[in-house]
């Protein structure tokens, strides 16, 4: 089976075109074996690119222990460069179906001839607890904004966000591992969150840019969330914290995002990088 590494800012992912071969079977397996660091390819999860017919493609994910996904804001940018630069689209404006809907995207085409940054038109946010979703108490207008929460004995401002995909943003003064690594599966897996949740730990460092760690469900730290940076770009306009459109530092590199007033989707334009293509024979 022909595979391809790639990532969007350090969110690495195994790619598996199946508009040239047929979709493999037993995919929750695959994605855990392919997915490992030490005996597989390495990644935080595999990403189909199947046919659609609703748009140029759809994108089917999972994460690194098996679990599908709906939405990465990371690896469809990935799919983006991936259709453009392997031929199977001509234009470098698609259309992604995914788990969250189908979704816009233009890429940018460098002299080499193939992309090197996409951007995305994530959507809007869902922004009503029931339907992250999350069984925290809501405010007035449904939502979880800047709530006190109380985790592991410690309380945190808590904004719930919704991008396809759950999310949990604290703004916090400096995210350490004690709490990425310490509290961060905690959260994932707490009872108030019932489908589990990323989490998002957010430094502030203007009010037009931010710093973000993420535990993503299923995978673990990953060095990017794009769907997590949009989850952030809302919270941090919810909050008071920062302006409509931030420079997110991440620690695979930097996502621009806008939270656009008129629309009320969030756009977010960053790299797509393919590392190597190979066989999976096991």
């Amino acid at each position: 089976m022909n595979i391809t590494k790639m990532h969007g800012a350090g969110n690495d992912y195994v790619y598996i075109d199946c508009f040239s071969q047929d979709v493999p079977d037993d995919l929750p397996e695959l994605a855990r074996q392919i997915s490992h660091r030490h005996f597989g390819v390495g990644g935080d999860g595999l990403v189909l690119i199947r046919k659609s017919d609703q748009a140029d493609a759809r994108m089917q994910m999972f994460n690194a222990d098996g679990s599908e996904s709906e939405m990465c804001g990371n690896a469809i940018r990935c799919v983006a460069k991936f259709m453009y630069d392997h031929g199977i689209k001509s234009t470098p404006n698609l259309k992604i179906e995914t788990g969250a809907g189908i979704l816009s995207l233009d890429c940018e085409v460098g002299g080499d001839g193939l992309v090197s940054r996409v951007k995305v038109d994530m959507g809007p946010p869902e922004l009503h607890g029931p339907k992250i979703p999350t069984t925290l108490p809501v405010d007035p207008d449904g939502r979880v904004v800047e709530s006190a929460v109380e985790f592991d004995g410690k309380t945190f401002p808590v904004t719930c966000v919704s991008m396809g995909n759950p999310h949990c943003v604290i703004f916090v003064p400096d995210a350490t591992d004690e709490l990425v690594l310490g509290l961060g599966p905690k959260i994932e897996n707490d009872p108030r969150f019932p489908n589990r949740i990323n989490v998002e730990f957010v430094e502030v460092l203007s009010r037009t840019e931010v710093r973000q760690r993420t535990w993503e469900r299923g995978s673990g730290e990953t060095w990017a969330c794009g769907t997590g940076a949009a989850a952030v770009c809302v919270a941090g306009v919810l909050s008071g914290r920062t302006e409509r459109t931030v420079l997110n530092h991440l620690l695979g590199g930097d996502l621009t995002l806008t939270w656009d007033e008129a629309s009320g989707h969030v756009i977010k334009t960053g790299p797509a990088t393919e590392v190597f293509s190979g066989q999976w024979n096991r």
